[in-house]
């Protein structure tokens, strides 16, 4: 697709005021009566060496509150998680907390033959292991120490962080 130089200039125009690909796409249609794909603008875009700019301010980080509420005073609550960060399981900077195992969960990117989803484990004691999810919803693991098993506290935060890993892939 070739365009004027006035068009050219005009594009660049609605890109540096913020535009979107899908911006710029349906203003080609509607003001320029020029058709082209989402991949099409994308590469108009590119050809014409021109930046697309990021809308979104940088998030800034909340300054840490050092203290603690004293007796009587009321503690503030974010609304969007009552609980706090370490019970939400959602939230993606989950920390154990003090004491707790720290279990490493990792998923396969490459799923192992006959299973549905597959990765590793590492236990607080240093132990791994292979785990696999089969087609029956059944989990299986296999320890590298036959008669393995690890502690209640590890298998349930291992249970909590394997959950947290797939629904991150959409499982």
């Amino acid at each position: 697709m070739e365009l004027t130089p006035e068009r050219k200039k005009q594009v660049a125009s609605w890109i540096e005021a913020g535009a979107s690909i899908a911006d710029v796409q349906r203003r080609l249609q509607e003001e320029l009566k020029v058709a082209l794909t989402y991949m099409d603008t994308r590469f108009l875009i590119d050809d014409l060496n021109l930046n697309l700019v990021d809308k979104t301010p940088p998030a800034q980080a909340a300054p840490a509150a050092e203290t603690t509420p004293a007796d009587g005073e009321a503690e503030l609550v974010d609304d969007a998680n009552p609980y706090g960060a370490a019970t939400d399981p959602l939230n993606d900077d989950l920390t154990a907390p003090a004491g707790a195992s720290a279990v490493k969960v990792e998923v396969d990117r490459i799923t192992r033959p006959g299973t549905v989803v597959s990765g590793t484990v590492t236990f607080s004691d240093g132990n791994s292991g292979k785990w696999a999810l089969d087609q029956v919803g059944r989990l299986v693991f296999e320890s590298a120490k036959p008669d393995y098993r690890p502690s209640q506290a590890d298998l349930q935060t291992f249970q909590a962080e394997l959950s947290r890993q797939l629904q991150k892939q959409g499982f």
